[in-house]
Formats: C-alpha cells, structure tokens, sequence
C-alpha cells in the first residue's frame, strides 16, 4: 500500500539511518541529484575517497558550506548522512533557520538481521559488526530525540516494504502561492470599515452576496481575486461585517488574505491570553460579543489560520501586512512572521507615542513587487517596487485597492472619521 510521505518543497530533509539502511537509494529514486547532499561524496571530493575517515571533519564542513548556499537560495536540500547524533542534527537544523526554513526527517529503522546482513555483503565498503551494532544502539536513542526536535514532518519507514512503498510529496510552504497568476485586487487597511469596503468592492466589479438579513457574506468577481493585506479589524463601526464578508469571500475562492497586527491581537484576545484591550480592541470585541458563539468560533478559526504573506504570480508579487525584505520572501519563522505583521522599529517612538519605523522600502531592490498596508497616508507613492495602500479609511481617509498587474490605484473616500489617531494624516514623503 503506498504511504505518502509529505515533506516541505523548499527547506532541507534530514535522511536518518545507519550504514547500510539504504539512504543513497532512497535519495536517488525521490530527489534530483542536484538536491541530495552527501557526506560520502563530500568526504570523496576532499579526499578521492569517500571511505577515508580522516577526512570526516573536511567532508562536513564542505557539507554544510553547501546546504547554507542552498538554503539561502531557497531551494530543497536533502543530507544523506547518518545524522544519527543530536549535534550534527542540531548544527544542520540551525543553518536552516537562521535562512528562515523548515527542516523535516526521515528514518530508515530497518529490521537490525537485515542491516548487518547488508553490511557483511557490501562490496564497496568493509563495515565491522561493532560498527554495526553501535550505530544500532545510537539510532533507538535518536528515535527518541527526534520526537522533541519539532521538525516540520517525521516519517519513519520500518521494513523493506514500506520504504518500497514510499511516495514523496512535496508541499509547499502555505505562503507559496505562487501559481495564482492574477489578475488582483490588493486591498488596503479595512479597520471595520464595511460600508466603504462594500462600495470599494462595488467600484473593482465585484458582485456582492447577500444572506437572508441582508448582510454582505461574499462578492465575486468572473476574472479577479481579491487580496486583503490584513487589519480588517477594530477601530472602525463594523468590524464583523467586515469579517463576514472577507471570510465568506476567502471561504468561495474569491479572496485571499494575510494576517494583518491587529488580527493577531485580536486571536490573543479570544483565546483568553493577556492582551492590551487598546487601538480598538474593545471596540471589536464589545461588537463581536452582539454576534452568536458559533460566528466568534468561526473568526477565531478564521484569523488564526491567516498566513503572514503570501508570495504570488510566479514569485513576481508579494503581499504582507507590514511588507517585507527580499530576503523573506517564501520563508516562514518568528522573524519572517514579525516582520511581515509590524515591520522594523527603532524601539522608540515619536511625539505622538507611536513607534519609529525603519524605512526598509528604501533600501529595497527586489525583482518582486511588494504591497502592503500598516502604516496610513493620505496618499500611495510607489518606493523601489514597493507600494503601501493604507491611506487611513478608518481616519477619515480612504480606503485603496492596488489594480494588478495593471498598477492602477482604485479608492473609495470615508464615510467620516471613524477613529481620531490624534495626528492627522500625511502625505507619505
């Protein structure tokens, strides 16, 4: 019976097992050559031999100089080693998080009769039965350190059947979509704004859905996606209008939306966790508590299953509530997390008590465009590929939704001022 075994498209895959469990095998029937790093090959390229283990130190530092390089760039990297101990374990899973991928493993725990049976007919390589047995002993231990290690995926294949058996999936990272090609509309900042979400959608083309109260809970569009870059949320009149409808369009396949700072404050909230009820907060759960248990069940679901970014279009556009840096793009951590939701701060704020941010837009130079919200304006300007639609529609803006490819800017004005900031808004400069 086939057994799928899913492992993430982009970051790097541990293979686990002692000599002769079968890992070059398995490595070259599931991945491309180009992906499967060897310490054997690395030991033979520093020494014309690949059985020399004097020159075990050699081999891995060369091993891990290439996964870092692979990794950075973003590609799937396979280590066919015995990675039977916590240390180059935990050498290799720190080079793929600090490039801000995940790592997953896989274990060949084949029957001990059958390994050293293995072992004694290699004709390549002279392996000794204590050999054998040690590195038996050392992969019963590694067995239990792994289910600690968090990996992203663990599979652990058992006889020679199951390895037979064995599909390997690839799964991309959620923030990949990169096969949508478009065309979007990329919406800015909603803060509870639903009646000008409702006329903003009206404007792009959209056709709104409407339940039996005559509530918005969908719109859609013959030709084009709809893409929220997040803070639907608090401040404004409507906050659960404006989740009904932007979770029945995400619901129908006719949006998408990424997880904007004010929805992660808001999922703390619910769960119960200790929360500043600030910059609109209680408004939003004073509104949300009007609605039924089964409604807040589902916007908890909702907003706690939001990516922080999306990649697009082939990786040619990018969306993230705060923007992010190149180097973030298609990568999932706490730090890519942080950033896409707040940016980067000083740690100081300004005259009005708000945080200073750092002009990260400035310095980019990325292929990708990237659109985001977070920071309101009165106005868009587009900096190095980069283009902010929060124009402040809960301050008495407007609110803004970026055409593309076509780059053509599409806004509605508010209604009034729905949440004095205690600054007025400004051109972006």
């Amino acid at each position: 019976m086939t057994r799928v075994l899913d492992l993430p498209a982009a970051g790097l895959v541990l293979l686990v097992g002692v000599s002769g469990a079968g890992k070059s095998t398995f490595a070259a029937r599931h991945f491309r050559p180009t992906q499967v790093v060897s310490s054997d090959r690395c030991r033979a390229m520093v020494s014309d031999d690949e059985n020399d283990q004097s020159a075990t130190a050699d081999a891995f530092e060369l091993l891990h100089s290439v996964v870092d390089r692979r990794l950075r760039r973003g590609l799937l990297t396979v280590v066919d080693a015995t990675n039977l101990h916590p240390h180059p374990r935990q050498e290799l899973r720190r080079i793929a998080k600090k490039h801000c991928l995940p790592t997953a493993a896989v274990v060949l725990d084949l029957p001990a009769d059958l390994i050293r049976e293995r072992t004694r007919n290699r004709s390549d390589r002279v392996i000794d039965d204590d050999v054998t047995a040690r590195q038996l002993h050392d992969l019963r231990r590694a067995l239990r350190q792994l289910d600690q290690e968090k990996y992203r995926a663990l599979h652990v294949l058992r006889t020679p059947e199951e390895v037979d058996a064995a599909v390997v999936r690839l799964v991309p990272l959620r923030c990949d979509r990169s096969d949508l090609r478009g065309p979007f509309d990329i919406i800015g900042d909603v803060h509870g704004c639903r009646a000008e979400l409702e006329e903003l959608l009206h404007r792009l083309g959209y056709r709104l859905r409407r339940d039996g109260q005559g509530r918005a809970v969908g719109a859609h569009h013959p030709d084009r996606t709809a893409v929220f870059v997040g803070d639907l949320v608090d401040r404004g009149p409507d906050s659960p209008g404006v989740l009904r409808l932007v979770m029945g369009m995400v619901a129908d396949g006719d949006a998408l939306c990424v997880m904007g700072n004010h929805e992660n404050r808001l999922v703390r909230a619910l769960r119960g966790r200790a929360t500043r009820l600030s910059y609109g907060l209680q408004e939003t759960l004073d509104q949300l508590g009007a609605e039924t248990e089964e409604f807040r069940d589902r916007v908890l679901s909702f907003c706690a299953g939001l990516v922080d970014h999306y990649v697009l279009d082939g990786g040619n556009l990018v969306v993230a509530h705060a923007g992010l840096k190149e180097e973030y793009h298609g990568r999932s951590s706490g730090r890519v997390r942080a950033f896409a939701l707040y940016g980067e701060t000083t740690g100081e704020v300004d005259d009005y008590g708000l945080p200073v941010r750092l002009p990260w837009a400035r310095d980019y130079r990325g292929r990708a465009v990237v659109v985001h919200g977070h920071v309101p304006a009165s106005d868009t300007m587009w900096v190095n590929n980069t283009l902010c639609v929060d124009t402040g529609c809960v301050f008495g803006g407007k609110l803004t939704a970026l055409r593309y490819p076509e780059r053509e800017i599409v806004d509605v004005p508010a209604e009034r001022v729905w949440y004095d900031r205690g600054r007025p808004l400004e051109p972006r400069s």
